[in-house]
């Protein structure tokens, strides 16, 4: 099975959320970038996540949201929107925090379960699954997995170590 089959199949996206977004990013010339799960997949061995995280120019954000056919539903949150659809289980957040806001302009197009995306810079990966694992805001089972995250970047790229703040490294198995 074809990468994208897979994550079609997985994400039971029967209504092509995910390409529908990142042409409408794409077709609007919005600056945005893949974070989280997904982005880390995009620089280690991928992991299923039926989420997709992504940046997007704050300043863009009403332009392009106003091109959303009606099935899409979209939910605004203080520093992000996400973005369903029925006939896909794919969920996808547009990221809206400041802390992000120059991602986009370090991104570069990578693969993503085989779909070509503007991918956040690899330092930029691990900073937003850095700044997830400290939100103690976040539940505990998300934290887990951004721990898990932040190991198999640092597996894969051991010069990030030092990006790490040292009582997230005591949590890594």
């Amino acid at each position: 099975m074809q990468a994208q089959a897979f994550l079609r199949a997985v994400t039971m996206d029967h209504a092509d959320l995910m390409d529908e977004i990142l042409r409408r990013l794409e077709d609007a010339r919005v600056p945005y970038c893949v974070i989280g799960g997904q982005g880390v997949n995009a620089y280690v061995d991928p992991l299923v996540s039926l989420d997709l995280d992504l940046v997007v120019a704050a300043a863009s954000i009403d332009s392009l949201l106003a091109t959303f056919p009606p099935h899409m539903k979209v939910e605004r949150f203080p520093h992000s929107i996400n973005v369903s659809a029925a006939g896909s289980d794919l969920r996808i957040q547009l990221q809206l925090d400041p802390r992000y806001a120059e991602f986009p302009a370090r991104a570069s197009e990578r693969l993503v379960l085989g779909r070509s995306m503007r991918v956040a810079a690899v330092q930029d990966v691990l900073s937003g699954k850095v700044w997830a694992a400290s939100d103690l805001e976040r539940r505990a089972s998300k934290r887990q997995k951004d721990l898990a995250d932040i190991a198999r970047l640092i597996e894969r790229y051991p010069d990030l170590r030092a990006q790490v703040p040292t009582a997230i490294l005591d949590r890594l198995i």
